[in-house]
């Protein structure tokens, strides 16, 4: 199969069947006999075409009289990737991707090829300016963001701040690994990815994050497969060393899943005392497993557990509890640019009950004097703000910490003590708070 073939396979299951752009990635090029060249080729269209659709459909709406939702799917994907490649990439001309389009398009009938032909050469003729009527607009055409979510991010940080995030949230992310000092030494691990041929650097904020810019799979590394590192953002590391653990401690993480913040929690207490670990699906709870066992750790004990209801057995269980909430994803989107498209503003008010009632169980889960940390990796600050403030009225029993991370310029931190991480190159959007029960 040739790589365009496999682009518009793809953006069809995004797109259609709401899948996940990197799993259905994965899968996809494992499938295909394509050459290393190639599978990059196919992951930047692919990446590219999802991240930037809302501005690709507004070009599209300039030479296509009908509704785009009345075009035949793959038809608009190929115009979709096309018109990617023409405006957004610039190793590859503009009529090798005109004529690759063509040639797609004549699998299903002549008339298709026309069709296709006439939309890209048109746009190739004239690139038509396009006229916004409110600044809005035009920031989601720029940053190819959906009209709700820009004046979402307008209304709770401002203009400025807006234009922060959407920039963040357009970066092409860097893999960070995070060194599991159990097992080995950082700057051992660091000098051995070097000898590798990796390249790679010191994290921006974690002592134990190193950025790797370059370099073959990290999984079929020497390193990961015998458990000196593991893949984790590095905001998502700063999570568990504000638990306060300490050799011995009961620890709780009730939305366990992938389990970077579990193995993370368990080697910063020496794989010593106990790690409860909650999640709603088994097959999860199985990739935790397996972490573990990669990461050499035997100190976290894992439930199927729904953490919106409470389980009576742990109250006043745990010396810390974390709770990294399902929520709108909204910081991650540098790594799933579908949540774009597949998420909508009725969504983002439906998860907080459920946060809500995760807050709750973990309220009573916690011994007094212990630590509860709340994260998420969503920027909505009604998942984040405004559930502190709900929960400290509520439960009065609880204060907020200090948190201090560091200076950066994408931290922002609020008078009241929680943080917010904004996303860049190096870190995706994160929102941590730190409650102390009394």
């Amino acid at each position: 199969m040739k790589a365009r073939e496999v682009i518009i396979n793809i953006l069809e299951e995004v797109f259609n069947n709401n899948a996940y752009s990197n799993i259905i990635l994965n899968s996809e090029l494992k499938k295909s006999d394509l050459n290393v060249k190639d599978k990059a080729l196919v992951t930047e269209i692919v990446y590219g075409t999802i991240k930037y659709r809302y501005s690709i459909d507004t070009i599209l709406k300039q030479y296509i009289k009908k509704d785009l939702s009345l075009i035949q799917s793959n038809l608009l994907n190929i115009l979709r990737s096309s018109i990617y490649q023409m405006n957004y990439l610039d190793k590859i001309p503009s009529y090798a991707a005109v004529n690759e389009a063509v040639d797609m398009a004549k699998k299903e009938s002549e008339g298709a090829a026309k069709f296709v032909n006439g939309v890209l050469r048109s746009h190739l003729r004239n690139n038509k300016e396009i006229h916004f009527s409110n600044p809005k607009e035009q920031m989601a055409f720029q940053y190819s963001f959906p009209k709700w979510m820009v004046e979402l991010f307008i209304d709770q940080y401002g203009e400025y701040i807006t234009k922060c995030i959407l920039r963040g949230l357009n970066e092409v992310p860097y893999l960070t690994v995070r060194v599991n000092e159990t097992k080995a030494a950082y700057d051992e691990v660091l000098e051995k990815l070097e000898e590798l041929g990796y390249n790679a650097e010191e994290g921006c904020m974690c002592p134990e994050a190193i950025i790797i810019k370059k370099g073959r799979s990290i999984e079929e590394n020497e390193l990961f497969k015998e458990g000196k590192i593991t893949v984790q953002d590095e905001s998502a590391m700063l999570v568990a060393p504000l638990m306060d653990l300490k050799e011995n401690s009961i620890a709780m993480d009730l939305c366990s899943a992938p389990g970077g913040k579990t193995t993370h929690m368990s080697e910063l207490m020496n794989n010593t005392g106990e790690v409860i670990a909650f999640d709603i699906h088994e097959h999860k709870l199985d990739l935790i497993k397996h972490n573990a066992n990669r990461l050499a750790i035997s100190n976290i004990k894992l439930f199927l557990e729904d953490a919106s209801k409470l389980n009576t057995k742990y109250i006043n269980y745990a010396d810390a509890v974390l709770i990294d909430v399902p929520c709108s994803g909204l910081g991650i989107i540098r790594k799933k640019p579908e949540i774009k498209w597949t998420k909508t503003a009725s969504d983002l008010r439906g998860i907080i009950r459920i946060q809500r009632h995760i807050m709750d169980n973990a309220a009573q889960y916690l011994k007094s004097g212990g630590t509860l940390i709340y994260s998420t990796c969503t920027l909505n600050k009604e998942e984040n703000q405004s559930n502190i403030q709900g929960f400290l009225e509520k439960h009065k029993d609880f204060e907020l910490g200090k948190i201090y991370l560091g200076d950066a310029e994408n931290i922002i931190y609020d008078e009241e003590g929680y943080v917010t991480i904004l996303p860049n190159k190096h870190m995706d959007g994160f929102f941590i708070a730190k409650l102390i029960k009394k």
